[in-house]
C-alpha cells in the first residue's frame, strides 16, 4: 500500500511541475517515484521509505537538476539585423558630416551623419556605429 502511496504523490508531484516550471517539483516526484519502486520490491517499512525519499530527492536535486537547467536553460536572444550594428566599425567612403556622407558598414554602404554635429570624418577614417536612425548610420570617433 506504501508503494502506491509514493507513486501518486510522485505522480502528483510531476504534474504540478507543469505550474511551477523551475524543475524542483519534478525531482521531488521523481525521488518519491524512486522511494515507490524500492518500497514495492523490498516492501520496506515507512523509516526506509523515509530515508530513500531523503537520499535520492537531495540527490537528484544537486546532481540532476543543476544538469537540467544548464541544458534546457533560455538562452539570451541575440541581437540580428540592425540591432547587432551599434558598436561595429566601419570605414569612412565619403566624408561624414553634419549633413551626411557614406560609409562601408558591415560590407554595406550606408549614409551617414555623426553624433555631435560639429564633428568631421574624412574618407578612410574608422569609425563606431552609435546607433541606427532609419536608414542612416549614427557614426562616432569612438574612444
Amino acid at each position: 500500500m506504501a508503494a502506491i502511496i509514493w507513486l501518486v504523490a510522485g505522480l502528483l508531484l510531476a504534474a504540478a511541475e507543469v505550474l511551477v516550471g523551475d524543475l524542483t517539483l519534478l525531482m521531488l516526484g521523481s525521488a518519491a517515484l524512486v522511494t515507490a519502486g524500492v518500497s514495492g520490491l523490498a516492501d520496506t517499512s515507512v523509516i526506509v521509505d523515509a530515508v530513500v525519499f531523503g537520499i535520492s530527492a537531495v540527490a537528484l536535486m544537486l546532481v540532476v537538476r543543476p544538469v537540467l537547467l544548464r541544458r534546457y536553460a533560455l538562452r539570451p536572444a541575440k541581437p540580428m539585423g540592425m540591432e547587432a550594428l551599434p558598436g561595429k566599425t566601419a570605414r569612412v567612403l565619403e566624408p561624414v558630416d553634419e549633413h551626411g556622407g557614406r560609409i562601408k558598414l558591415e560590407g554595406e554602404v550606408w549614409s551617414a551623419r555623426p553624433l555631435d554635429p560639429s564633428d568631421r570624418y574624412e574618407e578612410g577614417a574608422t569609425v563606431y556605429v552609435a546607433e541606427i536612425d532609419g536608414a542612416t548610420a549614427v557614426v562616432w570617433k569612438g574612444p
